[in-house]
């Protein structure tokens, strides 16, 4: 997309030095112009064409002046020189950079429209530090790689160039000739705006400014989001969460005007959105996502999606992004050998190369871009009133092993396997947005034992907010898949997670990982004929909800769809006119009531104190009750799931002294369950179970979770 740089032309290395004015004369270069005029002061002057490269010299005027070019078939263009200003980038804007901690990096570098000496354009500014020269390229020079190369700031490595009468909405990307004197064309790493894939060209946004309405949201946003809340989160993919209306594009209008209903309806506290930031691969999800300051034009503009989060917020729903700084994708036109070496990533594949998903890993050891990326997650923060970051891969950032063999990796300075570079990239990257964004959360995807995830920095831990719970998804899922006559065997697996539930802050997921590659839907893993299927759902949701940590939920397990998610799908709303699905989305509503009402349920999520078994050692029946409480006045709940489909009569556990009531029951009728005769209440008996004075006696309904609440005695 664009011509290549003449050899003979070693000055555009260093433009300002020979372009502009100089020693009384004017120098313009306009490869391919027929003629180049001088306005100034109401005069007009030809420049004279030295050789046949486009290069024009004259007279320099007293004051300011214009360049009105003409080009072969009559068009013409007129603007200031863009080699009469001065530099932009401040020595402060340089010293951060370099040290990693500009905080403003979009604004500063990528393309911003500025009115500088009273002329309207746009900075251009890219960090390239090995390249030995750099152009603007774009539609408002016809993508020839020579017409405007920028000025290098040896202090920081930053190419930049103010190019008057650029407006929002223009194409652009970067000339590099790469030290190894290869030209790439590249889009803009920070870029706000991008072409929709799959063209790559970047955009230049409008300043940043959205008229947000939400400031009694942002203000109290900490108490919605601390570990005692009552946090129930659902993951959506923006594209295929529900197909246009009527055909169209998706925008965040649109989507706003379905989902935001929904949400309030089905009673979720958030909405946690996979990758938006610009990809160019859609098949990857978002999670390979080249432009991490721009929302991909799949959806919309900017200023869409800001709408899309000031209405969730008015609605009262939180939204939380799926943000990814462990790699990136190898596209020509991204950070890939960027200034022909290797700047973003690591140039040992055995360090930089991610063998699992076939992408680059970036060099979180380089000030220069843990601070871009750092500055990035801020940036949704801060400008797009995102109220978390959930981090991708935070496990294969941890360790320099993770998923290679022996003699594919490298060593830490330690000759260990931790990543001491990533480790440290994540406890500033919390602190940043503890310090900066208030009431704003951190998620870790990360599946391993690292200790302190949910710990604060400055007591060694990683601070995180909350941790996705991966070995309570795995181990209940496993157990779940099984025959009800085989669970016997596999009691621990549903009996382990409380044993370290407490050791950090978690949420319990079953993401979209769960639901795709041949995994199976949720209701499609449960055993058994359908009527079991949907009983062994219904009562694991309710095992879920009932028990300590924070929810997660997938789009389409919220109605038991039987296929997988896709992609280029959508959820399979026509499943709803059969009542076992309407069920299903019924109970979920109703577990999200029930989890907001009931303070033992919520608050004590992070607190060992709010969670004791009543039974857990009954393997041969594969039934589990476990108590609820909290510190702060709420009422005690027993919890009690049956995971045979057999109905188990005068079952007897101990209990508190009182009446206890069944506030759920996810074998009701109106869940499409059995509706086998329980009672709706049951009076403790002064009879001695499980370590307690006194007991109650409960019919279990098959494949059920009973929820009962404590009113006193």
């Amino acid at each position: 997309m664009g011509q290549a740089g003449s050899s003979s032309l070693h000055w555009l290395r260093d433009p300002f030095a020979f372009l502009g004015r100089h020693d009384g004369m004017v120098r313009v270069f306009q490869p391919g112009a027929e003629r180049v005029t001088l306005i100034a002061g109401g005069a007009e002057s030809d420049l004279q064409a030295e050789g046949s490269e486009g290069l024009f010299t004259g007279p320099a005027p007293a004051g300011d002046y214009r360049v009105r070019t003409q080009w072969p078939g009559g068009g013409s263009s007129e603007a200031a020189d863009p080699y009469a200003f001065a530099p932009q980038l401040g020595d402060l804007d340089l010293h951060l950079l370099r040290e990693g901690s500009h905080w403003d990096l979009a604004l500063r570098l990528g393309a911003n429209i500025d009115a500088v000496d009273g002329v309207e354009g746009t900075r251009f500014a890219v960090w390239a530090p090995n390249a030995q020269s750099v152009s603007v390229v774009g539609d408002f020079c016809s993508w020839d790689t020579r017409r405007l190369p920028m000025r290098l700031r040896h202090d920081g490595g930053i190419w930049e160039l103010f190019v008057p009468g650029v407006g929002a909405g223009a194409r652009y990307k970067y000339a590099v000739l790469g030290a190894d004197g290869v030209l790439r064309e590249k889009a803009d790493p920070l870029a706000r705006a991008t072409e929709h894939p799959p063209a790559t060209a970047s955009i230049v946004a409008p300043p940043p400014d959205f008229a947000w309405t939400d400031a009694a949201w942002m203000a109290d946003r900490g108490e919605r989001q601390h570990p005692g809340a009552p946090i129930s989160i659902y993951e959506l993919h923006a594209g295929s969460w529900r197909r246009p209306w009527h055909g169209g594009e998706h925008d965040w209008d649109a989507l706003a005007d379905q989902l935001i209903p929904y949400l309030t309806d089905m009673g979720f506290s958030h909405v946690e959105l996979m990758p938006i930031a610009e990809h160019p691969f859609g098949g990857s999800w978002g999670y390979q996502p080249l432009s991490p300051f721009a929302p991909s034009a799949r959806y919309g503009d900017a200023v869409g999606f800001a709408r899309f989060v000031d209405r969730c917020h008015a609605a009262d729903i939180g939204v939380i992004l799926d943000w990814v700084p462990a790699h990136f994708p190898s596209d020509a036109h991204g950070f890939a050998r960027f200034d022909g070496t290797a700047l973003y990533e690591h140039e040992d594949p055995r360090e930089g190369f991610h063998p699992d998903w076939n992408t680059l890993i970036f060099n979180l050891g380089r000030r220069e871009v843990a601070g871009m990326l750092i500055a990035s997650a801020l940036w949704w923060l801060e400008h797009f009133h995102v109220d978390g970051l959930r981090v991708d891969a935070v496990a294969s950032m941890l360790y320099r092993d993770y998923s290679r063999r022996e003699g594919e990796w490298v060593p830490n300075v330690h000759g260990g396997r931790e990543n001491l570079e990533s480790i440290d990239f994540l406890r500033r990257m919390n602190a940043m947005v503890r310090e900066r964004c208030p009431g704003a959360i951190t998620i870790a995807e990360e599946s391993t034992a690292f200790p302190g995830v949910t710990a604060a920095p400055e007591h060694g831990g990683l601070g995180f907010t909350f941790k996705w719970n991966m070995g309570w998804m795995n181990d209940t899922l496993r157990y779940m898949e099984e025959d009800p006559i085989n669970r016997r065997w596999h009691h621990g697996l549903m009996t382990f997670g409380p044993v370290y539930a407490f050791s950090e802050k978690f949420i319990l997921p079953l993401s979209h990982d769960e639901v795709v590659h041949g995994k199976g839907s949720l209701i499609a893993k449960m055993p058994g004929d359908p009527w079991q299927k949907f009983a062994n759902l219904r009562a694991y949701l309710a095992f879920m909800w009932a028990h300590p940590g924070k929810k997660l939920l997938f789009m389409g397990g919220e109605i038991a769809q039987w296929h997988e998610w896709h992609h280029d799908g959508q959820i399979d709303w026509a499943a709803l006119g059969d009542p076992n699905h309407a069920g299903v989305q019924a109970l979920v509503r109703d577990l999200n009531a029930l989890y907001r009402a009931e303070g033992s349920l919520h608050q004590s999520d992070a607190d060992e104190r709010g969670f004791a078994w009543a039974v857990g050692d009954d393997a041969e029946n594969s039934v589990f009750a476990f108590h609820r409480r909290s510190a702060y006045g709420a009422s005690p709940l027993l919890c009690v799931v049956n995971l045979t489909p057999v109905p188990r009569h005068s079952y007897r556990i101990g209990v508190e002294a009182g009446t206890w009531d069944v506030v759920l029951n996810s074998d009701d009728p109106c869940y499409a369950g059995s509706g086998l005769e329980t009672a709706s209440s049951a009076e403790a008996q002064p009879v001695p179970a499980h370590g307690h004075p006194h007991s109650v006696e409960l019919v279990l309904p098959p494949l059920a979770t009973l929820v009962l609440r404590h009113q006193g005695a």
